[in-house]
């Protein structure tokens, strides 16, 4: 392998790496909240793909406009889910929310195929051409990507680190019983938080969608690598669960020129049986929201 080839899948890798952090981090919080795996995050990564599509189809807006529509949509979608299914198995065994969280994913995905079809969408982007700098290969719209979910993850950083929602929320993760002995009302801060889960896997699939195309698959084809890289940066860590996405994208397209494309689905699979073979707290060792 050159260097230019490895520049070239890096560079890839780091992309990837971002757009699927967005997912994981948005797994990683209801893991650390509400204390379930959700499995239907690539679903809800999905239905803000495909909302996103049909409000530019059906509508004519640009495609910034339409994924902030999508991200309202899946946002709604996410709180409905929690009033009617996660917030009645509170308290109950973990299994039962991630089973129900499972058969959730499964009807999205049942619903989107049924309206949609199974047939490939695409947004309407315009046609760049790549810049060429030596054989290192960059196009404008990885960067876009590169750079909105860059953003979002910092923007998300801020509102758990940096204001009143976050400090409340890491006090429900630490202790819902002290939490709510020291006056916080969870209620409308779950709202909150699943509002930020469906928002932030919306615009994880809009991105996926802008790399590659739009399908009823997209958001299960998602999901393991999410769910390896939350286990690989450490259950329940928002910066592990970044650090995660960022190392997986990377071996995952430094792995290509061996394995193939068709593999990386195994690759992430073998990361996170390797992870929790050998060190099943993860790289941050922690197994809660935040430190």
């Amino acid at each position: 392998m050159t260097w230019i080839e490895f520049a070239n899948l890096l560079i890839n890798g780091l992309i990837e790496g971002l757009v699927v952090a967005l997912p994981a981090l948005a797994m990683t919080l209801v893991m650390g909240v509400n204390r379930f795996p959700n499995a239907a995050s690539g679903d809800l990564l999905t239905t803000g793909a495909y909302a996103a599509v049909a409000v530019q189809w059906l509508l004519g807006w640009p495609l910034w406009a339409a994924a902030l529509l999508g991200a309202v949509i899946t946002a709604g979608v996410s709180v409905g889910a929690y009033r009617l299914i996660f917030r009645k198995l509170a308290g109950r065994p973990m299994v039962a929310s991630m089973l129900a969280a499972i058969g959730l994913g499964f009807l999205l995905r049942s619903l989107i195929s049924f309206f949609a079809g199974h047939d490939q969408r695409t947004f309407d982007l315009p046609l760049v051409r790549a810049w060429n700098f030596g054989g290192v290969r960059l196009l404008p719209t990885d960067l876009v990507i590169a750079a909105l979910a860059a953003a979002c993850l910092a923007g998300v950083f801020v509102l758990i680190y940096r204001t009143s929602f976050g400090r409340q929320l890491r006090a429900v993760a630490d202790s819902a019983d002290l939490a709510r002995a020291s006056g916080i009302r969870a209620g409308g801060l779950m709202i909150s938080l699943w509002l930020l889960v469906g928002a932030l896997s919306a615009v994880g699939g809009v991105l996926l969608g802008m790399k590659a195309v739009v399908t009823p698959d997209m958001g299960w084809e998602s999901l393991i690598p999410a769910f390896a890289a939350m286990v690989l940066g450490g259950i329940g860590s928002p910066v592990g669960a970044v650090l995660g996405a960022l190392l997986l994208g990377v071996v995952q397209e430094l792995a290509v020129p061996l394995l193939g494309p068709s593999y990386k689905l195994v690759l992430a699979f073998a990361v996170l049986a390797g992870v929790l073979l050998l060190r099943p707290a993860g790289l941050m060792g922690r197994v809660q929201l935040v430190r």
